[in-house]
């Protein structure tokens, strides 16, 4: 992706134009980084709502009929499904397994086993389990959220 800026001290307002292909894959990410995210979550611990900020999140798994969302010391419940709480999630979140979205700025290690591969948080105990369906790609996801660019 290439970037031109063109500074004018006469214009009062950014003027912006993008030129790509249709079906860009850089595009489609840098669109999906511009659209207004929310900053936390509405997750439950009983009969309690709790707006848990993301960046609080490790991860979320599916269990029984509900999603526990993990941060370092909590689970929290939410009652909806995991492609809706996608949805609702940044980038910075990846699905790793049929029933698992980590947060990728929380993923601290990726040990590659023979049958599985371990992803582990900072501060924390806890770990989960990428499948090989979406191991390729959560390499890729964290080498993008870990350069510079």
């Amino acid at each position: 992706m290439k970037l031109h800026i063109d500074y004018d001290e006469d214009y009062p307002d950014p003027d912006i134009t993008i030129r790509a292909a249709k079906d860009s894959p850089a595009l489609a990410a840098l669109l999906a980084r511009l659209q207004p995210q929310p900053k936390t979550l509405a997750v439950f611990q009983g009969n309690r709502e709790h707006f848990l900020p993301l960046a609080d999140i490790l991860f979320i798994e599916t269990a029984e009929r509900t999603l526990q969302v993990h941060t370092k010391t909590d689970i929290y419940v939410m009652h909806t499904s995991l492609a809706s709480a996608a949805a609702l999630l940044p980038p910075t979140f990846q699905q790793i397994a049929k029933s698992t979205i980590v947060n990728l700025d929380a993923v601290s290690a990726v040990e590659r086993a023979i049958a599985n591969c371990a992803v582990s948080f900072y501060d924390s105990y806890k770990q989960v389990y990428a499948s090989r369906r979406y191991y390729k790609q959560l390499l890729r996801r964290l080498e993008e959220t870990r350069s510079p660019s």
